[in-house]
């Protein structure tokens, strides 16, 4: 397979090189996971005065939350009309309102990271095509931000509430961040084992009276107790040199949001999905690009979008799924809670839930995480 298979377009300039955890260490709150929603999990309890230490098997971002897509949306995995019919009116409303709110917070704490240009949703049948305007009017009926598109990209929906961004340079300010707030974060320190007051890492320990684990894809893994409730798939992209034979401002969603892509503002385009065609090998915690989901990507690059612009990066990464599409927030043992199951929609999602698990435990405020929590 050409390109650089397995690096993400995102991997540009240096990493932040952050020491390994090699001590016996005491805090408040131990996170483990330094991906975007681990950080702002951090950040929040740091910002609260928690003596606050983060940990993470690789380096920051270096999991998902530094290999997606880079989309900002608003709610929750399932289009909003589907997640009230799933869900109920009132909390998929609530859910829906947290999240814009979320979105205007990163653009806020997070700037000069993220645009704020909207996103499409494309239809491709007619079928989808119904669907977005059941989609269009489920948002107008609660005065949610949303329009209808017919232009040069398709026909479909535009949400203007939306945006797009570098996921890894988003992680990396957001560590920065955390530092400068007092936090401790350790890189390349692989957790063994995590009970209620400690997290064993292969060459140190935490003493910590809660413990936060934030890592989706591995959510399994970590946490034996949610292997039933999660399922890992693999989601593989690919991205192109800069190039100006399209210029795409929005960030696009298409085909019921299995393929999407964005321009980066030199031009490259990032471009994933196609999980649904490689079918049940999908279902995976191998990261590596297959031959079957980076073909059919690379044939909406080349047939559809019509750019010839050579193929520079391929990549994966592993993200969570849970059976109803709701992400995990649970105390899953005395003061270890869990974060994730994202559904492959975590970027604001994540972050949300990472500032709610921030302020429950400091001021057992659970005002951020209620509407997503299922009975217990």
């Amino acid at each position: 397979m050409s390109a650089l298979s397995g690096k993400p377009l995102w991997a540009r300039g240096e990493a932040l090189g952050l020491p390994s955890l090699e001590d016996d260490i005491e805090a408040d709150v131990c996170v483990v996971g330094l991906g975007a929603s681990g950080l702002v999990c951090v950040k929040e309890l740091a910002r609260l005065g928690a003596r606050v230490l983060g940990v993470d098997a690789g380096e920051v971002g270096g999991a998902a939350a530094g290999r997606n897509g880079g989309f900002l949306l608003a709610g929750v995995a399932r289009f909003y009309h589907d997640a009230v019919s799933a869900y109920g009116h009132t909390r998929a409303q609530c859910m829906y309102r947290l999240s814009l709110d979320e979105i205007d917070r990163i653009a806020a704490d997070e700037a000069g990271t993220v645009s704020l240009v909207g996103s499409l949703r494309i239809a491709e049948s007619d079928e989808e095509l119904e669907d977005c305007r059941q989609h269009l009017l489920s948002l107008r009926a609660d005065e949610f931000p949303v329009e209808h598109y017919d232009d040069e990209f398709g026909r479909g929906l535009l949400l203007p509430s939306d945006g797009a961004f570098d996921p890894l340079e988003r992680c990396r300010v957001l560590a920065r961040a955390a530092i400068d707030a007092g936090a401790r974060l350790f890189e390349r320190s692989h957790v063994t084992t995590i009970r209620t007051g400690r997290v064993d890492t292969a060459t140190g320990v935490v003493h910590a009276r809660h413990v936060v684990v934030a890592v989706d894809g591995a959510l399994g893994l970590l946490l034996p107790q949610l292997a039933g409730d999660v399922r890992t798939a693999r989601l593989q992209m690919l991205a192109t040199a800069p190039t100006t034979e399209i210029t795409q401002p929005r960030p696009i969603y298409a085909r019921w949001g299995y393929d999407y892509w964005q321009q980066r503002p030199d031009g490259a385009i990032a471009l994933g999905g196609a999980r649904d065609i490689g079918g049940d090998s999908e279902w995976t915690h191998d990261t590596a690009p297959s031959h079957v989901v980076q073909s059919a990507l690379e044939h909406r690059l080349r047939a559809k979008l019509r750019v010839m612009a050579p193929i520079t990066h391929r990549w994966g990464a592993s993200v969570s799924y849970t059976a109803d599409e709701l992400p995990i927030v649970r105390e899953v043992d005395a003061g270890v809670w869990a974060i994730g199951g994202y559904s492959g929609t975590g970027n604001v999602i994540g972050s949300l839930l990472g500032r709610g698990v921030a302020r429950l435990i400091v001021r057992s405020d659970d005002t951020l995480l209620r509407p997503f929590r299922r009975p217990s």
